[in-house]
């Protein structure tokens, strides 16, 4: 008795330092917000499962998924600025900060939200799995889906949209070090011939959330405070164009 109970003693110990020791190395790769997006997020109503940033309900919302790694918080001053603008947006919340283990997750928050039409699109890994959930049509959803977008991301087989009619947007910046530039071009064979390609000049991969600098990439003159300008430009000008 006394042996099993030392050697159950021993496995809540080591569960307890890997538990620790996990926690402290989470802290270490993943990108949380910085002072700006934390007073930005502070615009938005926690949901649960996601942040919802409040908008006209007769314009298209925005569902967005974060790019790996990155809180979903961190994406909340471009997003603050798209729904100034009178869209609302809704930053989806993923397991682990993964968009790959939390895909059908924009289900929830059409189940919440009254708008009556929708674009969805991601960062990075997150516009990989955000256009997997367009390709299957919103997974039943009742919503319109208006549109697709992506932010240095692309969509892969699986998520393929280059039979539909949908409207798409992809914003990479110039200066980013981080997305596949020879997988981003071959990609283009999953999108339609319509799709807009935008380039931000001196735009960096990082530079589409405020949470500092991305481990691998070098600074650029382009500020994150013009760089989230820009963004807000540009997804208020397309989702404009979805409304003519």
């Amino acid at each position: 008795m006394k042996k099993r109970n030392k050697i159950l003693i021993g496995v809540i110990t080591a569960c307890i330092i890997i538990g620790i020791g996990g926690w402290f190395g989470w802290q270490n790769i993943h990108y949380p917000p910085v002072d700006e997006a934390i007073q930005a997020v502070e615009k938005a109503e926690d949901k649960g499962d996601f942040l919802y940033f409040a908008g006209d309900e007769a314009k298209p919302l925005v569902i967005f998924y974060p790019g790996a790694l990155v809180d979903a918080e961190s994406y909340s001053v471009w997003a603050s600025g798209v729904a100034a603008q009178g869209y609302a947006v809704a930053i989806v919340k993923m397991p682990f900060d993964l968009a790959v283990l939390g895909g059908n997750r924009a289900a929830n928050v059409l189940d919440e939200v009254a708008q009556t039409s929708y674009v969805i699109g991601g960062h990075s890994l997150g516009g990989v799995m955000a256009s997997r959930f367009a390709a299957n049509e919103g997974d039943g959803s009742e919503q319109t889906l208006a549109g697709v977008f992506f932010f240095a991301s692309y969509p892969d087989e699986k998520g393929s949209l280059a039979k539909s009619d949908l409207p798409v947007l992809s914003l990479i910046g110039s200066q980013d070090q981080i997305v596949n530039h020879e997988n981003w071009q071959s990609a283009k064979t999953y999108l339609p011939e319509t799709t807009l390609y935008q380039e931000i000049d001196l735009g960096t991969h990082a530079g589409f959330g405020t949470y500092g600098e991305q481990r691998g990439e070098e600074q650029t003159s382009l500020t994150n405070e013009e760089q989230q300008q820009i963004i807000v430009d540009k997804m208020a000008a397309w989702l404009s164009s979805l409304e003519e």
